[in-house]
């Protein structure tokens, strides 16, 4: 079986950072927006996607996406975004079982590799696709569809791992059997679990979801 999983939310515990990010970027940049914002309804979307669904013209957007980056990464700098606890374990448990992992994230591929690196959890993926690589975002089937034709993965080999609503959407609508863990709302189509440990045994007995 072959594993593409989702970063933010899913593997790292990255929304409150992310939510931080997002506040500080509009207090800056949209101050009008930030009574209103509620990070929770935009997680799993890119940061382009978030500006585009607040109704920001196209200079203001680019302007908090930056401020937006910025923010994470320096807060991703300063040790914020923490390792779930299951994530390592379940890694090893795919890795020593010879079942592939790929990351399927919709963060900018600065992002990701900053926090990749600053958790040290590169080294379990064979590939990565982020969304700087493709052109939609999740909730869009596409992204995953991508994901599939870039590594050559047929639906059927493959399930996702994801957590928020707008991943697993992605994901169940290109076909994907999906596990959802660590989820504030559940997502339709999705398997449900508590968390990554969740998938530990099932990974290690070898059984099919």
């Amino acid at each position: 079986m072959i594993w593409l999983c989702d970063l933010d939310g899913t593997l790292v515990d990255s929304t409150p950072v992310h939510d931080a990010a997002f506040r500080a970027a509009l207090a800056e940049t949209a101050p009008g927006l930030l009574g209103s914002f509620r990070y929770e309804h935009h997680a799993g979307a890119s940061t382009d996607e978030v500006a585009a669904v607040l109704g920001l013209g196209t200079a203001d957007a680019r302007r908090l996406a930056g401020a937006k980056r910025r923010y994470y990464r320096a807060y991703v700098d300063a040790g914020r975004v923490e390792v779930f606890a299951g994530a390592r374990g379940f890694l090893a448990a795919l890795a020593a079982g010879g079942q592939p992992a790929y990351l399927v994230t919709s963060g900018s591929r600065g992002s990701v590799e900053r926090v990749l690196a600053a958790c040290s959890l590169g080294g379990w993926f064979r590939g990565v696709l982020t969304g700087d690589d493709v052109p939609v975002s999740k909730p869009d089937p596409a992204f995953y569809r991508r994901a599939c034709e870039r590594w050559g993965i047929g639906p059927d080999e493959a399930v996702a791992v994801e957590d928020s609503v707008h991943g697993v959407a992605s994901a169940v609508g290109a076909g994907l059997t999906t596990f959802q863990v660590n989820a504030a709302e559940r997502a339709p189509g999705a398997v449900h679990l508590g968390g990554l440990n969740d998938l530990i045994a099932l990974v290690e007995t070898g059984a099919r979801p």
